[in-house]
């Protein structure tokens, strides 16, 4: 799936299958559903999913526990819009 493609999905009603937690959690979070992301993100069981749950609390504004799922993800706390972090995330996972 190209990064158009999944940006395009989020105006349908579910997510596409076949995509990670992860991405799933990304997806929800670009429909305004944190809290699903968040609960997408804790059960990705993996360094992708922390990445995106570290991304999450950033967004949130809680820099201390963003902090440490970042260093969970091994990504460096990301510097940019949130804008931008979404899509370098959804792009590094497609």
């Amino acid at each position: 799936m190209s990064f158009d493609e999944f940006v395009e999905s989020v105006s349908s009603g579910t997510a596409p299958a076949g995509l990670s937690g992860a991405l799933v959690a990304l997806w929800w979070d670009k429909k305004g559903d944190w809290e699903r992301a968040h609960e997408e993100a804790q059960s990705a069981g993996s360094r992708e999913g922390d990445w995106v749950h570290a991304y999450l609390h950033r967004k949130e504004g809680d820099e201390g526990n963003a902090g440490y799922w970042y260093s969970r993800s091994r990504e460096p706390f990301f510097e940019g819009t949130l804008d931008a972090e979404w899509e370098a995330i959804a792009k590094a996972l497609l």
